[in-house]
């Protein structure tokens, strides 16, 4: 598939690599194309292609928003909202507000009865998309290793087909995949952020991941 990813952070470069792995065409978006991490980035995927958010967003067939939060919005307008029409967008993205940590514990931007995916679902009313990624480090992403334990990603939206596809990539990743329903589901989704960053402020544990279990 071709994989526009609109972010070039780490979060946005580890997964475009992720994707190349998987045999997909991928464009990284990006704000400037000469920044070192991302020439970098290029110079270690020769198959890949950089170019602006546009470029990305038009170019795909399934568009990553991988951006912080506080930004998602802007880099939605300077990608061209008619380029993601009718896609997939899979939303990694979080609402941590810029205050630091209380005690290990991140602000957010939103409050307990709305998310960042439905603000932006609201931006982009006919694209279908699906929350996934938000909830894990980058440095376990793709191929996460605990040993025998899948460990489990949470997903919502309100496309079912398009959450489908989402699981299918998933799983090519080496996640379980848990569909937790449509979008209101995100906020929740959205939380596990706070939860799983207080490990890492508190012991400077990061390579931790949420696993759901049934009897």
């Amino acid at each position: 598939m071709k994989i526009g990813i609109i972010g070039s952070g780490i979060v946005g470069r580890v997964l475009g690599s992720a994707f190349l792995k998987e045999g997909h065409e991928v464009v990284l978006g990006t704000r400037d194309t000469a920044k070192a991490e991302v020439v970098q980035w290029k110079t270690e995927n020769a198959k890949a292609q950089t170019g602006s958010f546009a470029d990305a967003a038009a170019f795909a067939e399934i568009i990553v928003l991988a951006t912080s939060g506080s930004v998602t919005a802007n880099a939605i307008e300077l990608a061209g909202k008619e380029n993601f029409a009718g896609k997939i967008v899979i939303d990694a993205t979080n609402p941590i507000a810029a205050a630091p940590p209380v005690n290990g514990v991140l602000q957010f931007s939103t409050n307990q009865n709305d998310s960042l995916l439905q603000q932006t679902q609201k931006l982009l009313p006919e694209a279908k998309l699906v929350k996934a990624f938000n909830s894990v480090g980058n440095a376990v992403m793709y191929k996460p290793d605990y040993g025998s334990i899948k460990p489990s990603m949470f997903i919502c939206g309100n496309d079912d087909a398009a959450k489908k596809t989402v699981t299918d990539i998933l799983t090519s990743f080496g996640w379980e995949t848990e569909d937790m329903g449509k979008a209101e589901a995100a906020g929740a989704i959205e939380s596990l952020c706070v939860l799983w960053c207080i490990p890492g402020f508190k012991n400077n544990e990061w390579t931790h991941a949420f696993k759901l279990l049934r009897k």
